[in-house]
């Protein structure tokens, strides 16, 4: 063999691996070890109608006036950049595979922090293959269906929730499959007796979590997906008298989203839930336990019931072109009182909007919105609406780092 011919064939694979080396390396460079994003959002506004004075930049059905004027005037215009947002994304090699964490939180007060601009925590997750763990969105829930609008609180007719869990994931992508037991909790009303001594000593136990599932089916044109949740609610009677007022109830519900696309501009966003003693799962709905009437019972004169809840969620999402989008949409949530509610108490909440979003440069969008949200009461016969016109400003950021 020519020795020139050797060298050559060494010189062309010792280049070939070199080659490979370098590509080998860059790709390891470009293995992505932590992401800091988020955004600066800035709302400005005018309220034509009242609402609750803690909730001023939203529309929350369950927080407008449950008679006429119990929030004072109308007409008042609101600046908020509690939609203000940051957020942390780390990725860790394991010889399990990647481990992926979340942390992210924004300014929106909520809880006894209600009204104000503040620290409030949105994730706080971990997930290493199959499995998962922290606080997150509820597999019950789609985020997917939530419109491309400006407003804060999204459609009242939509479960919305992120809770502490820890899930399976056994299908992942397109298609997915997820078992998650929840962090249980439930609300009560006490209803026409709430100033009944006999129910001040009655409190909720929770002795098994809440248990939450989706699956979702891809297709060309969007998807298909079905939820559902099963949870246990008790109450215990610690009062010692005459009553006994303990209790207990099975929770559940199904909730069908989907995602259908007309196009490549233009999506419908789409969702019905029903179920009894969900509404702690759901985006903004009063108690999940309402108290219906046993008085022929000396004993247990008063029952709890889990309340049945129905929400529809329809929107569009279209793009004009590069510049310019809007988002149209409607949704409901109609609740079955127990007959022992009040009758002032939440029964029915609707929810409009429509939008035009301009983004003139990259990661800059601003807007105008106009917003329509509707309370209806449980039998008094009183309806209270709110109208705002909404204007926002918004800056995205993003900041990878790499990994060799």
């Amino acid at each position: 063999m020519n020795p020139s011919h050797t060298h050559s064939r060494l010189l062309l694979l010792f280049t070939t691996l070199l080659l490979i080396c370098c590509r080998l390396s860059a790709q390891d460079e470009k293995q992505k070890s932590m992401e800091i994003y988020g955004a600066i959002m800035t709302d400005a506004g005018y309220n034509f109608n009242q609402i609750q004075p803690d909730w001023y930049d939203v529309i929350r059905t369950t927080k407008l006036p449950s008679y006429k004027n119990q929030y004072g005037t109308n007409g008042n215009v609101y600046f908020s950049v509690r939609q203000t947002r940051l957020g942390f994304k780390n990725y860790f090699p394991t010889a399990l595979g990647e481990l992926k964490t979340t942390f992210e939180f924004e300014m929106f007060g909520t809880g006894v922090d209600a009204g104000q601009t503040t620290l409030r925590l949105r994730h706080a997750y971990a997930e290493l293959g199959k499995f998962g763990v922290g606080q997150y969105w509820s597999p019950f829930m789609d985020i997917d269906i939530f419109p491309n609008t400006l407003e804060y609180w999204g459609p009242v007719g939509m479960p919305l929730f992120r809770n502490i869990q820890i899930r399976y994931m056994p299908i992942q992508g397109d298609d997915k499959l997820t078992f998650a037991l929840e962090r249980p909790g439930a609300s009560a009303d006490q209803g026409q007796y709430a100033g009944r001594v006999e129910l001040q000593g009655v409190n909720p136990r929770f002795p098994v979590p809440d248990f939450s599932a989706e699956y979702r089916k891809a297709f060309k044109w969007g998807y298909v997906e079905l939820a559902g949740i099963l949870r246990y609610i008790k109450w215990e009677d610690q009062n010692n008298d005459q009553y006994n007022l303990s209790g207990d109830a099975v929770g559940w519900g199904l909730n069908l989203t989907s995602n259908i696309k007309a196009g490549k501009n233009t999506t419908f966003r789409l969702g019905v839930v029903y179920g009894e003693g969900i509404e702690n799962y759901m985006n903004d709905a009063p108690v999940d336990i309402g108290i219906k009437n046993n008085l022929s019972n000396p004993v247990t004169p008063v029952l709890g019931k889990a309340l049945p809840v129905f929400g529809v969620t329809a929107f569009v999402d279209h793009n004009w072109n590069e510049k310019f989008s809007s988002s149209l949409g409607y949704s409901s949530e109609d609740i079955t009182n127990s007959d022992a509610q009040g009758p002032s108490e939440f029964h029915m909440g609707q929810y409009a909007i429509g939008n035009l979003l301009w983004y003139p440069a990259k990661n800059v969008m601003a807007g105008v919105e106009l917003q329509w949200g509707r309370r209806e009461n449980n039998s008094d016969g009183f309806s209270s609406t709110i109208t705002k016109l909404q204007f926002s400003f918004k800056y995205n950021f993003s900041q990878a780092f790499y990994r060799k």
